[in-house]
């Protein structure tokens, strides 16, 4: 099975390419979903700091790569050639897919400026997402802490997503049919 894993900074469009992933019948594994669903486990609202909170306490208490292990199940159970990961946040995660799928797995950046991403985080409208640009300052500033930057210089190619959207589009379902 070969593996897809979208990584980047909060709103530089991760959730938009697995979105064309989704449309061209490949199955995706949200990283945040996982965690979302350990924060509902432990009874908290789902909110930007419960949630973030949850993802560090979860790598404090399991290892950096507890997310990572977390999606493995779900990956496995899928019937498909092919998957994506979206959300990657830091490098032992990369290096735990990579030694479990090898040279099948991928690693994509996608890349875009605060200012873009803040007008994107206002129009989306997700509960966790911030409402002020000190709050995704802080947020960026907290994934940065697990290693996102990092992680994000080791991808295997790079999309800068300051194009129209529908250009963004086609340009992810291309790469995923060349993938």
């Amino acid at each position: 099975m070969k593996l897809i894993a979208f990584v980047g900074m909060p709103a530089s469009g991760k959730s938009e390419a697995a979105a064309v992933a989704r449309r061209m019948n490949i199955p995706v594994i949200n990283m945040g979903d996982v965690v979302r669903e350990e924060t509902a486990k432990r009874g908290l609202p789902p909110t930007d700091e419960n949630i973030g909170g949850t993802g560090t306490r979860l790598r404090k208490e399991e290892g950096m790569d507890a997310v990572a292990r977390r999606c493995i199940p779900k990956i496995r159970s899928l019937e498909s050639p092919v998957a994506v990961i979206d959300g990657i946040r830091n490098i032992e995660e990369i290096k735990y897919f990579k030694k479990e799928f090898g040279e099948d797995f991928k690693l994509i950046a996608i890349e875009s400026p605060f200012n873009t991403r803040f007008e994107r985080v206002k129009k989306r409208a997700r509960s966790d997402d911030m409402c002020s640009a000190g709050e995704l300052k802080r947020r960026d500033e907290r994934e940065k802490s697990w290693g996102l930057d990092r992680a994000i210089k080791m991808a295997d190619m790079t999309i800068n997503n300051t194009i129209p959207l529908g250009e963004f589009r086609e340009e992810i379902e291309k790469l995923l049919r060349t993938l």
